[in-house]
């Protein structure tokens, strides 16, 4: 991941306006802790840390999965913004393996530990230890990825509507996609990418300069990038075991166990029972989750589907038009 990531290197080659950024603060959470977790399937014991906005037994609340896999919270915080709009609950954690949750990074390149089963029994582990029985669930990027072969998998009762933000459905179309949008990248960007990657440099200062720029266009189109972003991709360069395990070097290069991941028929099994409150589509215009990679969450479910894209946003729509995209979501939430 990039050394630095306090400005980008892209804005002057885009001449498109950019977006807002937040525009008020967000508030502080009620309550932050951590949840013992055992996963009976490898004897994993560990802790999950979370933060909670308002109170659980009020009304439906919203939990939120966060990307990389392996960055943090942070960069979802703005969507707090929904309990103070709307008196809605919100829930966010750290994933085990990354953040304030407990590290295990002497399981680098186990793709047999980190798993998406590894990380649903996580989440069913939070929801019984919080006492949560109905709830709404949004996933953004590897969280709307999890959260989708949850809704599949699982079948959660209790499950009302389901929000997906910036994922594919396909990581072979994502790869597709990413690869049509580096081939835009100016000349002297692509050779350096292609050049370290056949060379197997893909950790060096050089390599990390030049996927910035890309990160620039298609993941935050905010310069700087916000606090709220750095310190998630902080925690990846802090330790990349879960994000190189299942991903890869970055957000194009993908070479991790998710490579050929797809639920692009199994979207199917989402029906009107699983989520009576139907899904949500978000993605922003300039986004690496361009429309095709996120189609089948929207085509393939029979519940009711709603799309939403932001005109000004890439990858972190709840960080470029934070305003937008919480009254958005807000409206989804408490909609009939």
């Amino acid at each position: 991941m990039p050394e630095a990531m306090t400005s980008t290197t892209s804005s002057t080659a885009d001449p498109s306006p950019r977006p807002p950024g937040q525009e008020r603060p967000y508030p502080k959470p009620d309550k932050t802790g951590r949840i013992p977790f055992e996963y009976s399937k490898t004897g994993l014991k560990g802790e999950t840390s979370y933060l909670q906005w308002g109170d659980l037994s009020s009304k439906t609340p919203l939990i939120c999965l966060h990307g990389g896999p392996g960055a943090s919270h942070t960069y979802l915080l703005p969507i707090s913004l929904i309990h103070q709009d709307y008196g809605i609950p919100v829930i966010m954690y750290d994933q085990i393996g990354c953040g304030g949750s407990t590290h295990f990074r002497d399981k680098k390149g186990d793709g047999d530990f980190w798993t998406p089963e590894l990380f649903m029994a996580e989440l069913d582990n939070l929801k019984r230890v919080l006492g949560i029985t109905e709830f709404y669930l949004l996933g953004q990027s590897w969280g709307g990825m999890l959260g989708g072969q949850y809704a599949i998998e699982k079948q959660p009762p209790g499950l009302q509507k389901l929000i997906i933000s910036d994922s594919p459905a396909d990581m072979v179309v994502w790869t597709q996609v990413a690869n049509k949008l580096r081939a835009k990248l100016p000349k002297d960007i692509r050779e350096t990418l292609t050049r370290c990657e056949e060379e197997g440099r893909t950790e060096t200062e050089e390599y990390e300069k030049a996927s910035l720029y890309y990160y620039g266009l298609h993941v935050c189109r905010l310069d700087p990038f916000p606090k709220e972003m750095t310190d998630a991709f902080d925690n990846i360069k802090d330790d990349n075991t879960v994000y190189l395990t299942m991903n890869g070097s970055n957000e194009f290069y993908v070479t991790g166990t998710l490579k050929h991941w797809s639920i692009i028929e199994e979207l199917k099994k989402i029906t009107p029972k699983t989520v009576p409150g139907g899904m949500l589509i978000m993605n922003g215009y300039w986004d690496e989750a361009q429309d095709e990679t996120q189609a089948p969450y929207f085509t393939n479910p029979s519940c009711r589907t709603k799309w939403v894209r932001y005109a000004l946003s890439s990858h972190m729509p709840m960080l470029e038009e934070t305003e937008a995209y919480v009254r958005d979501l807000g409206t989804f939430l408490t909609s009939e």
